[in-house]
């Protein structure tokens, strides 16, 4: 029925594609099992949701080292279904970080990468993270820095990670100004978000816009264009992100724009 309400919303607005998900994430969470930790039963839940693009990153690539053959198995993996678009994971904290980051956008053809700063243990105001901006712009690829994965209050004690410290984002965004940033998980907060919103090329999702009014919210700061639909799938509900979409009440143009339109934009 959700699905139904989406798309025929979205049609009011002219042809609608299906919906583009910018935030799933593919192979075992290390601490838990997820309902649709299994790649199988993760696009078959998009697909009945009517995603018909997902931008998938992986768990592995969060936790092993050799991010090279973790980022070979997310590409043969997404291979297997047409509607999975592989984003590899890259570390600046690594060495060989740049070749990584090459084999993604040369050998896999990935449109992007995907960051985890918090868990791979280095801050925005890294000169390497800067670097990397620069690098993925020259290579057309765009970024996608994890906020974070688990709540802090939910974490396993031994591995508590905070959210990412954003106040050096903007700084480290301005020596790499053709670099396109997406934010994954960012929790909407007032003058953080008015702050953020303020960067050239940043973007956002809408996995943690929570309440009824979250999405519109988020929207009505960041700027219509700029907010990308994204469910953190498996590690959260994808009907979840997309109820909170539905409740925010959007004009059909609006919508498609959230849905498809921004997530075209970003990988164009």
């Amino acid at each position: 029925m959700l699905r139904g309400q989406m798309a025929e919303a979205a049609d009011d607005a002219g042809n609608f594609e299906g919906i583009i998900d910018s935030n799933v994430s593919l192979f075992h969470w290390p601490f838990r099992r997820l309902p649709l930790d299994k790649t199988e039963k993760l696009v078959a839940k998009l697909r009945s949701l009517g995603v018909t693009k997902a931008l998938a990153g992986s768990f592995e690539g969060v936790f092993h080292r050799d991010l090279a053959s973790a980022n070979a198995r997310l590409a043969d993996e997404c291979a297997r279904y047409p509607e999975l678009t592989p984003i590899g994971s890259v570390s600046p904290s690594l060495p060989g970080w740049e070749r990584d980051l090459d084999r993604c956008a040369s050998k896999w053809r990935m449109p992007g990468i995907r960051l985890h700063p918090s868990q791979q243990g280095y801050a925005l105001d890294s000169t390497l993270f800067s670097r990397l901006l620069a690098r993925a712009a020259e290579a057309g690829v765009f970024v996608q820095l994890a906020v974070t994965l688990e709540d802090v209050r939910t974490q396993p004690a031994l591995v508590v990670k905070p959210d990412v410290d954003l106040a050096p984002l903007a700084d480290a965004m301005a020596k790499a100004p053709a670099a396109k940033v997406q934010l994954l998980n960012l929790r909407p907060r007032g003058s953080e978000l008015k702050s953020l919103a303020t960067i050239p090329n940043l973007y956002f999702d809408t996995a943690r816009a929570d309440g009824t009014d979250g999405v519109a919210s988020l929207l009505a700061v960041a700027g219509p264009e700029r907010v990308v639909f994204g469910s953190h799938a498996p590690f959260l509900i994808p009907e979840a992100a997309l109820i909170r979409v539905h409740e925010s009440a959007l004009d059909p143009n609006s919508l498609r724009t959230l849905l498809r339109g921004n997530a075209e934009g970003l990988l164009s």
